[in-house]
């Protein structure tokens, strides 16, 4: 059905909820176990762009778009579910490309700009960094409350900036530091829960780079695969021990970042003259979900990643140290709740 065609997927900050804006309004579900949360249907919200909620409270932003919108794009709305109600909305100039939530920080991105607003009471400008153009929408902020780190692209191409939201006063520096990561434009980017690491990938898709964010040094380069490709997601583990990422090539690829001995290496390693390629490390397990079919993937309990695909189907692997990866359950989540009455 072309209501359920989705237009965003994105997993809530602790990776226990994922949501879907689509055609048909939104949708929120919860991973373990796999179970539909809340709804709005086309009748009340009309076609959604984008979903963001806040863990899992009772705020939720979102951002019309697609083909029957009932709020412009350029607006982003909160609605509280305890009150049944939208209780806030945000107007900028130009169409909103992504929102990110904090408990007390609210991030609209637009095509070369980021607004930071307090949150959720009476919200206030804070901060404003100019981008790059930022057509693939990408910014992370850190959940966590001892560094508030926001992550977007540089200026310079392949670099991105490292803004820290705690400096918000106005005798305070609020000026971004910035890594220069890759060669080629950025594609994908990922913070941790403590804001301590950040991940990178270029629009080639070969490798991902692990950088220390106090130090901006590189600490770990990792290798999703020799042909280039998409990737469309990448995220940490909440203890930071390992790394997930999904590409259009099918493959949901998981990387050790503590014990990065479990990482396999190109059995050519020792061979000097082959240069740093080999040198790069692999993937210690991966699955396979549908081809060139946009991908989020997480890190459920223990050693679990959940891959939610835009097709509607829900998948769940465990893997273990020895690189061994088994799948758990498999779902199409849109078909849940479809038979229940709201």
């Amino acid at each position: 059905m072309a209501t359920h065609r989705i237009l965003s997927l994105h997993f809530n900050q602790d990776h226990g909820c994922f949501s879907c804006g689509m055609e048909g309004g939104l949708r929120i579900y919860n991973t373990e176990p796999l179970a539909e949360k809340f709804r709005l249907d086309k009748d009340e919200i009309g076609s959604v762009s984008q979903v963001e909620m806040l863990y899992r409270t009772n705020l939720i932003a979102i951002v019309g778009g697609g083909s029957m919108p009932k709020f412009a794009e350029n607006t982003v709305l909160i609605w509280d579910d305890a009150k049944k109600k939208f209780v806030l909305e945000l107007t900028f100039p130009s169409v909103i490309l992504a929102v990110r939530l904090r408990r007390d920080k609210i991030i609209v991105v637009l095509r070369t700009r980021i607004f930071v607003y307090s949150f959720p009471q009476n919200p206030q400008k804070l901060l404003t960094f100019d981008t790059r153009p930022n057509l693939r929408c990408l910014c992370e902020v850190s959940p966590g409350n001892d560094n508030q780190l926001l992550i977007f692209p540089g200026h310079k191409q392949g670099s991105i900036q490292l803004a820290d939201l705690t400096n918000t006063e106005p005798a305070t520096s609020s000026s971004p530091v910035t890594i220069n990561a890759h060669q080629t434009d950025i594609a994908c980017l990922a913070v941790n829960q403590e804001g301590t690491l950040v991940a990178t990938a270029s629009i080639k898709g070969t490798l991902i780079r692990v950088f220390d964010t106090l130090s901006r040094k590189l600490l770990i380069e990792l290798r999703r695969g020799a042909d280039p490709a998409t990737l469309y997601c990448i995220n940490f583990s909440n203890d930071s021990a390992y790394l997930c990422a999904s590409s259009d090539k099918g493959t949901v690829h998981i990387f050790a970042l503590k014990e990065t001995s479990l990482n396999r290496r190109s059995t050519f390693s020792k061979m000097g003259f082959l240069g740093q390629y080999v040198e790069s490390q692999w993937g210690l397990a991966n699955f396979t979900v549908p081809a060139e079919c946009a991908c989020a993937c997480a890190f459920g309990p223990q050693t679990s990643v959940i891959a939610v695909c835009v097709d509607g189907t829900f998948h769940k692997y465990v893997f273990s140290p020895e690189g061994n990866c088994n799948r758990e359950s498999y779902d199409e989540y849109l078909e849940i709740g479809d038979d229940d009455e709201f």
